[in-house]
């Protein structure tokens, strides 16, 4: 009877010691799977806090009209993200999820790609397509990418911004990426900029030779043209007048007469067309023109 009883007690410690180690397992595995699942979701969210460099184009001398940085294109931001091992690429990916956000897709990373609801094949045809010369200029360009469907294109539209060219700050290499302009019209845009002290407006650039309205009509959507130095009209010497391209030297030579002549109030393109000093056709043009 004694035997049996400590047979009893022998069994129970047993099980108690075999519950004991079970709820002890349990307790390390959810554990274990709870710092699994932390150190994912850390790693998936440093992916948010990208390191980002700021890279700046290197500016122009010399320009008297625009400034040093005036025939460059502005400073421009570029993300690039540090690598990362196998373990942590792996964990990116098992949790990536699809996100919305305000993108350039002309230089949007391939990994912003695969954020953007990509994956990873789909983004490098459109890297693939970029490194070959090929530009977005406009949204619904993005959307005629094979790789492209209608309905991702539908959810990123709102998000896509491609920025305009500035008239007054390109180059004539970025103005090549511009419809129908080659190096010939290229060229004669950065001239006339010159010429006029700046465009004022973009419908400027129908006073060129041959550039025609069809020409124009196939880019107005893809320029503008930030604040241009004011020409001086009310206070340039005769000289300097005539070196605009909407005034001859006949007609700088009766600016000047005209305003030491006429009050300041009479001083504009209207009065200076009706008193026979400007031809029609130039004080129309000038009128584009910003003036001082």
């Amino acid at each position: 009877m004694k035997e049996g009883k400590n047979k009893s007690k022998s069994l129970n410690g047993s099980f108690v010691t075999g519950a004991i180690a079970l709820v002890f397992l349990i307790i390390g595995y959810q554990t274990a799977v709870f710092i699994h699942k932390a150190a994912s979701l850390r790693i998936a969210a440093n992916r948010d806090r990208p390191d980002t460099v700021y890279v700046y184009v290197p500016t122009a001398k010399g320009d008297s009209l625009f400034g040093a940085a005036a025939d460059v294109a502005p400073s421009s931001v570029v993300r690039r993200n540090a690598p990362h091992s196998k373990a942590a690429a792996a964990v990116r990916e098992s949790t990536r999820r699809v996100e919305s956000f305000r993108f350039n897709p002309n230089t949007v990373s391939v990994e912003d790609l695969c954020r953007l609801g990509f994956s990873p094949k789909q983004a490098q045809a459109i890297d693939h397509y970029r490194q070959k010369g090929g530009k977005f200029r406009r949204k619904e360009d993005f959307s005629k990418s094979f790789v492209v469907a209608d309905s991702v294109y539908a959810r990123l539209e709102p998000y896509i911004h491609i920025p305009r060219l500035d008239l007054n700050r390109a180059d004539s290499t970025a103005l090549l990426d511009l419809p129908g302009i080659g190096p010939y019209f290229a060229g004669k845009i950065v001239a006339y900029r010159e010429r006029l002290g700046g465009y004022s407006r973009p419908e400027q650039l129908l006073e060129i030779y041959r550039f025609d309205k069809e020409k124009y009509e196939g880019l107005m959507d893809l320029v503008y043209c930030s604040e241009a130095k004011p020409f001086a009209l009310w206070t340039l010497p005769e000289a300097d007048l005539a070196r605009h391209p909407h005034i001859s030297r006949a007609e700088a030579h009766s600016i000047v007469l005209y305003r030491e002549h006429q009050p300041r109030e009479a001083w504009t393109l209207e009065e200076l067309k009706k008193a026979g000093v400007l031809s029609e056709e130039h004080a129309d043009r000038l009128s584009l023109c910003r003036l001082d």
